[in-house]
């Protein structure tokens, strides 16, 4: 229906244009009794049809009165406000004047008096501003009547102009048209302009008696769909950089599902331990057990357990073998580092120091708030070496999170089943102005090294840090679930900044 209506006002403008020379579109758009900007829209689609008019872009300058301007035209001019104010007989002081002539009374009050209306008293004792004519002209108020009643097209001198325009009376509107005339292809009819070459046209040559629609090569092509990659894995890969950066060597975390044995056992932690209770961990049906374990292995953790030793008194109670090989969803990526050292202590040639790391998810029956999730990610670091102590697990980590560009960094004791002394590690949050706890730290106990297989004089430190956290604080994100989860913006996704973090 509105490209019929186009159609019919395009040839209304053709059969107008027929019977003159030339035409304003403002014109037009009156004598039509529609919006101008629809007569420039006709127009356009009648040059796209090729040269039937010609169109001279015209610019009409008009004079409107602003607020200010309409009250002066209905009230009357500051000046006639301010003479109208002091009394026929006698006189008002200045201050008792200006007064009462409103925000605009020291204008007012100086225009009156360069206009010879008023004078000032200086015989009497205080001053009075008295009369020097019986009667006024208003000529602003009337000049702004005339050129309102006109629709800004009255005449006004320059000065006055100027004048009015400084004082905020009068405002210059520009509108611009455009003057049509015929064309050399002019026709009061419009053909239909072919938008596809086909095969059709070519084979029979029609395409050479058919005008085609003018292709437009500076328009914009559509943005293609395509994949974005979420903040979390833009910081990710920065995180994998640094450790890399430092010389970590990255550890497979490719298995979600883990035994017990590792995520627990192998890590010095009770079988009783709160942690292992299903409101915690996520426990898998089927398969319900893991396979095969390492014998000589687990019973060296069993002997810890259950009587201790290497110095431990151990946990005093009866080590199950059918707990250790329930298979569960782990529940931090530590697992995977117990492995891996075990994997150490063991390989030909011997020890030699390393230092690991791995990013990748781990799952937790946590309840669901603006700083914790079911599923997260964890950021685990270990360095295996000979005479490790505390200060190089602080040392390390200060360096780490330097070069993430995060300076303010806190430690707190804490207490964890496989490591002494363990550090709890915070950093302070700008957008929720306060401190948030971004992972643990700690030395692995000898209780978890030794029955591995690795020399008592070698030491490990360690650390497990969150990702959504540091990426709330890089991307200014207060709620975790705005970053993870259903109700994540995709529009935030797609339009997230690459990650800069502040290397130093």
């Amino acid at each position: 229906m509105a490209s019929q209506m186009e159609f019919d006002l395009t040839e209304r403008i053709l059969l107008h244009l027929e019977s003159c020379e030339e035409v304003d579109t403002l014109h037009l758009a009156q004598q039509f009794g529609i919006e101008h900007q629809k007569i420039v829209g006709a127009m356009k689609s009648i040059q796209a049809h090729g040269e039937l008019l010609k169109a001279e872009a015209l610019t009409h300058k008009s004079l409107q009165l602003t607020d200010e301007g309409q009250s002066v035209a209905l009230h009357g001019s500051h000046e006639a406000i301010i003479y109208a104010a002091v009394p026929d007989e006698g006189g008002i002081a200045q201050a008792d004047l200006l007064a009462s002539g409103g925000c605009n009374a020291k204008l007012g009050f100086s225009k009156a008096m360069s206009q010879g209306w008023l004078w000032l008293d200086k015989s009497v004792q205080p001053p009075l501003i008295r009369r020097r004519v019986a009667n006024i002209v208003d000529h602003v108020q009337e000049q702004l009547l005339q050129l309102q009643l006109a629709g800004g097209e009255a005449q006004l001198s320059a000065p006055d102009v100027t004048d009015y325009k400084k004082r905020k009376l009068l405002q210059e509107l520009s509108i611009k048209s455009f003057r049509l005339s015929k064309g050399p292809e002019f026709a009061t009819t419009l053909t239909k302009l072919e938008t596809d070459l086909t095969m059709d046209m070519l084979a029979t040559g029609q395409w050479q008696q058919l005008k085609f629609k003018a292709y437009n090569f500076d328009a914009l092509g559509a943005s293609p769909m395509r994949g974005q990659l979420h903040p979390l894995l833009k910081v990710r890969t920065e995180f994998r950089q640094i450790f890399l950066e430092m010389g970590f060597s990255e550890m497979a975390t490719n298995n979600y599902v883990e035994a017990s044995f590792w995520n627990f056992d192998a890590l010095f932690q009770p079988q009783q331990h709160p942690a292992r209770d299903a409101h915690d961990t996520f426990f898998i049906k089927q398969p319900a057990q893991c396979g095969e374990l390492p014998e000589d292995y687990v019973r060296r953790v069993q002997t810890v357990h259950s009587v201790g030793g290497y110095g431990s008194l151990g946990y005093g109670y009866e080590w199950q073998l059918a707990e250790a090989q329930k298979n569960l969803l782990r529940t931090h990526t530590t697992a995977v580092s117990a492995r891996i050292l075990f994997q150490l202590a063991n390989r030909a040639g011997g020890f030699k120091p390393a230092k690991y790391f791995s990013i990748d998810k781990v799952f937790r029956n946590e309840t669901l708030d603006a700083t914790h999730l079911a599923e997260f990610h964890q950021v685990e670091g270990v360095i295996a070496d000979v005479g490790l102590t505390l200060g190089d697990l602080i040392g390390t980590l200060h360096e780490f999170f330097c070069k993430l560009g995060i300076t303010r960094l806190e430690f707190k004791p804490a207490y964890n089943p496989y490591t002494e002394p363990s550090m709890e590690i915070f950093c302070y949050h700008p957008g929720l102005a306060k401190w948030i706890e971004v992972g643990n730290s700690g030395v692995f106990r000898p209780e978890l090294l030794l029955p591995m297989g690795l020399p008592k004089d070698v030491n490990v430190i360690a650390w497990g840090l969150s990702l959504e956290r540091p990426t709330m604080i890089k991307y200014g994100i207060n709620n975790i679930r705005d970053l993870v989860g259903p109700k994540v913006d995709l529009k935030m996704v797609e339009d997230g900044p690459i990650c800069r973090l502040d290397h130093v």
